[in-house]
């Protein structure tokens, strides 16, 4: 329970604020399981058309909450950060990303493989906000950052203003505040005592889903180091918790 070490670079310090990008995801998905211990949502396998009937027929009525955490809902989102006409890239920069992400159409069988989409977790992010009734940020807020003792305020961008955040991406905070949700994690859902997260849905989320793709769970990256398993969140150029 201790900092073992701290660096900063190009006069950083441990209050500054930078974003995380796609370690957003692992968020979004511990979001997920605080709502499933709050029965705000019934389970791993409830259905995606149970809150948006846009996905209610061909191959995307079968498309779970979980599908979505594990990357598997079979969406044909394309995830190409460098292309000006990727659907990715539009999600960054349209002022209706609920449009966007409700335009998609299931191509392939959900929950059978695992295909990383960013627009499963804005697709997530819309489902809690619909179960919980409090926008993102707000349930973040009370349910992790605050229980968790976090020291600073976090920033999380919208596709506009008063609009819903990208829940893909784009929480900015600080190191030690990021860290928390490793910790959190590493200890199974408990922090000083509380049960903030079920330590059943965390064992879930830092093992593998499918065979053909040990290196992701529920929203967390995996992998082995040392002859150890490891679970990590990972964010595009360089974040890690």
């Amino acid at each position: 329970d201790s900092i073992w070490h701290e660096s900063y670079y190009d006069n950083y310090g441990k209050d500054f604020k930078s974003n995380s990008f796609s370690m957003a995801k692992s968020i979004v998905s511990a979001s997920l399981g605080k709502a499933i211990l709050q029965r705000k949502i019934k389970g791993i396998d409830q259905l995606v058309s149970d809150f948006y009937p846009q996905f209610s027929s061909g191959k995307s009525s079968a498309m779970t909450v979980g599908d979505l955490s594990t990357m598997s809902s079979g969406l044909n989102w394309d995830e190409s950060y460098y292309s000006p006409f990727s659907v990715t890239t539009r999600a960054y920069f349209d002022s209706d990303l609920n449009s966007v992400i409700l335009g998609q159409k299931a191509i392939d069988l959900p929950g059978q493989h695992f295909k990383y989409l960013s627009g499963n977790t804005q697709l997530l992010a819309m489902i809690i906000e619909k179960a919980t009734g409090e926008s993102m940020a707000d349930y973040v807020a009370e349910n992790f950052w605050k229980p968790l003792g976090a020291e600073n305020d976090a920033l999380w961008q919208t596709d506009k203003e008063n609009g819903i955040v990208k829940a893909y991406c784009c929480i900015a905070s600080n190191a030690r505040d990021f860290a928390r949700f490793g910790k959190l994690y590493k200890q199974f859902g408990k922090w000083n005592g509380n049960i903030i997260l079920d330590s059943a849905f965390v064992t879930k989320s830092i093992r593998p889903r499918f065979k053909d793709a040990p290196e992701y769970g529920y929203g967390w990256w995996l992998s082995t180091y040392k002859d150890k398993d490891i679970f990590y969140m990972r964010g595009h150029l360089g974040q890690y918790v």
